[in-house]
């Protein structure tokens, strides 16, 4: 076991603090927890600091985020969802689409949130994914001859 220092310190100078976006950290964390155990699962991190430590530490750190992401107003949400879905190599539209069908981020939250945040959250995802359609349905090309609204 590692000694010095704390296993969330080590989990955010080491990842965390490499992610560029608070949302980014929720997908990050909440893949490491378990679907089925609910514990979060990180190797290096429990190797370094023992399983119970490694968990407390993720667990901590996905609270954390998710009450950081909550503090934002939706501008600022939108601003880091923006980002977020720069990186990634789907096609904004088609992932609108497919996130509004299967609602991925209803597993973003972490256990020890309370219910009302977790209605804020899933409220505040459903309204920047309303907004982020209707931005993509403005960008659409028109048919030629088509008259402009």
């Amino acid at each position: 076991m590692e000694t010095g220092r704390r296993p969330a310190e080590d989990l955010w100078r080491r990842t965390l603090s490499q992610l560029p976006t608070i949302y980014g950290r929720l997908v990050y964390l909440s893949s490491l927890r378990n679907s089925n155990s609910g514990v979060y699962e990180h190797h290096g991190l429990s190797v370094l600091f023992g399983e119970d430590q490694a968990d407390l530490a993720m667990r901590e750190s996905h609270l954390a985020s998710f009450r950081e992401w909550l503090k934002l107003n939706l501008e600022q949400q939108k601003a880091d969802l923006d980002l977020y879905l720069c990186d990634l190599p789907t096609d904004r539209r088609t992932l609108v689409e497919s996130w509004s069908r299967l609602a991925p981020y209803r597993n973003l939250s972490p256990a020890a949130a309370s219910d009302p945040e977790k209605m804020l959250f899933l409220e505040d995802l459903e309204i920047l994914l309303e907004s982020l359609r209707n931005e993509y349905a403005s960008a659409a090309p028109r048919p030629s001859g088509s008259p402009r609204p």
